[in-house]
């Protein structure tokens, strides 16, 4: 049996008085395609921010690639981890936002090259050469010298995977990647990450609520429902096949 790539054990996120994540327990395999759809507010996001260090679990671990995330070992006691060991761990984890977050004073080239300098000490021709590469997997290899600003939504878009796919990470997240894009955009970066899931390398965590899309992509759909897992198994049995009434509810929103 193949080790999860990442593990939650009985997660809890509160913030305040409100509990977000109430007991998430989930394996994903390396390579494995997991969406995750629910209605807003149900948690989707949070999952995605925990594994992201961006908020720290009230309770419960995250393992990623055998190493717990948030808890390390000191003189043979789990004590919280610090930042270096978050930096660490969180190294095989690349993030694609909502909204981008290119640096606008900088090409787009050199928006994919700064992390595998300042984070990975890689040497500049090195960084610059992957970039390319991956700036032109994501079909934009004719726009190296150009600014955030001289860019579409879509675009910005497939800048910021390129961007993400240059640090080589072991598991990538989407968070509502196609939300902030104009409709007719959004084909264009659902295409791209079409093409990077056939690839095969990475796991993937897709928040999403394009639901063609994750049945296309997914061999995993999580729905999220107040804080929980109300249900999971293959993307066909879940937006096609569940009799859970909750669901069913939540997607006739996204069926004509």
């Amino acid at each position: 049996m193949t080790e999860p790539i990442v593990t939650f054990q009985n997660i809890h996120k509160s913030f305040g008085d409100v509990e977000v994540l109430k007991g998430i327990n989930l394996d994903i395999k390396p390579a494995e395609k997991v969406a995750i759809i629910g209605p807003s507010g149900s948690g989707k996001t949070t999952i995605i921010r925990l594994l992201m260090t961006l908020e720290k679990p009230t309770s419960g671990d995250i393992i990623v690639d055998g190493k717990n995330l948030w808890k390390m070992d000191k003189n043979g006691k789990l004590v919280d981890a610090n930042e270096k060991h978050l930096r660490q761990v969180r190294g095989d984890i690349g993030m694609v936002f909502q909204h981008f977050n290119l640096f606008p004073h900088m090409t787009i080239l050199e928006n994919c090259m700064t992390a595998p300098i300042h984070v990975k000490s890689e040497d500049k021709k090195t960084a610059k050469q992957r970039s390319i590469e991956m700036l032109e997997k994501v079909g934009l290899g004719d726009k190296l010298d150009n600014y955030p600003s001289q860019l579409s939504g879509g675009q910005k878009q497939r800048v910021a995977m390129a961007r993400a796919l240059v640090m080589r990470p072991k598991v990538m997240l989407f968070d509502e990647v196609t939300s902030a894009l104009d409709p007719e955009l959004v084909g264009e970066v659902l295409e791209v990450i079409r093409d990077i899931a056939k690839e095969g390398e990475m796991a993937m965590i897709l928040v999403t609520h394009e639901m063609d899309f994750a049945l296309d992509v997914a061999d995993k759909v999580l729905f999220l429902d107040e804080g929980v897992i109300a249900e999971q198994g293959t993307a066909s049995e879940v937006i096609e096949h569940s009799k859970n009434e909750r669901l069913q509810s939540f997607l006739k929103r996204f069926r004509a």
